[in-house]
């Protein structure tokens, strides 16, 4: 089985160390296209939309509401 992760990008960082997932717009194990926004994190002051890096089924890691870290894995997607 063949899985790409869903981590925050550098960019996205702007120098914080922690952001927090706010919400995620797809449930797991649902269908999910390459470009869908799936998830949306803050950052300080800035909200920030993730896009999925792959088609096909999301499997969420890291539940709404939870303070994630730079390289954190905050889902997969797979078959």
């Amino acid at each position: 089985m063949s899985t790409t992760d869903i981590t925050i990008g550098e960019d996205f960082w702007q120098g914080d160390d922690e952001a927090v997932l706010t919400t995620w717009y797809f449930d797991d194990r649902d269908s999910v296209a390459e470009g869908d926004t799936v998830a949306e994190i803050m950052l300080e002051k800035t909200q920030m939309e993730i896009e999925a890096p792959a088609s096909g089924k999301l499997h969420i890691i890291t539940t709404a509401d939870q303070p994630i870290k730079k390289g954190t894995v905050i889902g997969k997607i797979g078959d």
